[in-house]
């Protein structure tokens, strides 16, 4: 049972999935409630949810998007903790130029809807969710929490596309994804290890989405994903950085610009070049008898390792390497891959340390630091809204 004056829920929508949270606020927010509802769209779905150690599953309408919505707002009127709750943060994965989480307004709401088709993945159900909790619950707080808040440093120089500049004043550059992890991974750092938190930084957050940023005295300055969350690094299902051309290819042999979108976002990657799984860990254990399983995995070392000289060459050297997401946080034989070879660098790691998956993996000879620190972003998302709605009871 929840017990708190004021709460924070915060939640994570995408056209699939809905993730939840429920936090105390305070001057560090903590963790009472978690849930997941995934797959939406199939039938005999359910809201689980963590409390306590717990596990429960409450049975939801997962048809489509809204009647999932629905019936998760039908949920929470029913939570008796509910009642507590003064703010609700959302992950926004497109902010254009928007700098910091801020108010969720009507002129703000008209203004994602109208950069829809920059990231249609993800933005409709941001969209749809966040109106109807304004709807049923006028009175609440909503905050949006921008995954491209944290890249709006970066320089034109990383910034821009080689396209005629009336694309780049449409918005067409490189954005960046991911900045709520990086976010937390770097203030992680400023709690931590504050003299490489100042230093030069390649944080690499590596799950089914992931991407590389390279940061210099806590500003991003470049990072590998680009326009969409497509480009950059290979991920599970997602191909990374594509030759244009390719796109030009297969429209002349008849493929529309949907089919395309879906392709490179869901056919492809380690799925892709594998032909049997967008999942790492089912890739390793079948690496030694599958060919095309092993070259999925080389790739996405290879790929990766080749950003991190990229990054270092763009910083000028490097102090820290920080390993993040579900494969950087867990997956040893991957950072050893990626991190073998790089000793030119002065990144050396201590093959024990890695094993045990402790903070800080670098050998005690190597220059760089490399550490792996587990990522948090519905804790950034809380402490981001914690700080809003503070700032708003004070106006």
């Amino acid at each position: 049972m929840i017990h708190s004056e004021n709460l924070i829920l915060t939640i994570n929508a995408g056209s699939s999935s809905i993730k939840i949270a429920v936090y105390a606020a305070g001057e560090k927010p903590v963790l009472k409630l978690s849930g997941k509802i995934e797959h939406i769209g199939s039938e005999n779905n359910s809201l689980v949810i963590k409390e306590d150690s717990k596990e429960r599953k409450i049975t939801v309408n997962t048809e489509s998007f809204h009647s999932t919505t629905t019936s998760f707002i039908e949920w929470l009127e029913k939570q008796e903790w509910f009642t507590q709750v003064k703010a609700i943060g959302h992950r926004i994965v497109h902010g254009m130029q928007h700098t910091q989480a801020e108010i969720i307004t009507d002129d703000l709401l008209k203004e994602l809807q109208s950069i829809v088709d920059y990231d249609p993945d993800h933005l409709p159900s941001e969209i749809e969710i966040i109106n109807l909790l304004k709807k049923q619950f006028p009175q609440l707080v909503q905050v949006a929490c921008f995954d491209t808040a944290f890249h709006t440093t970066i320089p034109n120089v990383a910034k821009r596309f080689a396209i005629p500049k009336k694309y780049d004043e449409q918005g067409i550059h490189r954005y960046g994804f991911h900045g709520i992890s990086y976010s937390y991974l770097m203030n992680e750092l400023r709690e931590q290890n504050p003299p490489e938190a100042v230093g030069r930084v390649v944080l690499a957050h590596l799950g089914n989405g992931a991407s590389i940023a390279a940061v210099k005295e806590g500003k991003c300055i470049d990072t590998s994903m680009g326009f969409t969350p497509a480009g950059g690094i290979v991920m599970s299902s997602r191909s990374g950085d594509l030759d244009p051309g390719v796109a030009w290819f297969l429209m002349r042999k008849g493929m529309d610009a949907k089919q395309f979108n879906n392709i490179i976002n869901h056919q492809s990657g380690l799925l892709g070049i594998s032909g049997i799984s967008a999942d790492m860990q089912q890739l390793l254990l079948q690496e030694k008898d599958n060919e095309d399983a092993a070259l999925a995995v080389e790739i996405f070392c290879y790929q990766i390792k080749k950003f991190i000289g990229a990054y270092t060459a763009a910083l000028n050297g490097l102090d820290a390497l920080v390993f993040s997401g579900g494969i950087g946080e867990n997956a040893a034989v991957i950072r050893t891959r990626i991190c073998k070879g790089l000793q030119y660098l002065g990144i050396e790691i201590s093959a024990q340390k890695n094993q045990h998956n402790e903070r800080e993996i670098s050998s005690s000879g190597s220059k760089v630091k490399v550490f792996v620190i587990p990522t948090n972003e519905e804790l950034m998302m809380a402490n981001l809204t914690n700080e809003i709605l503070n700032g708003h009871k004070t106006e």
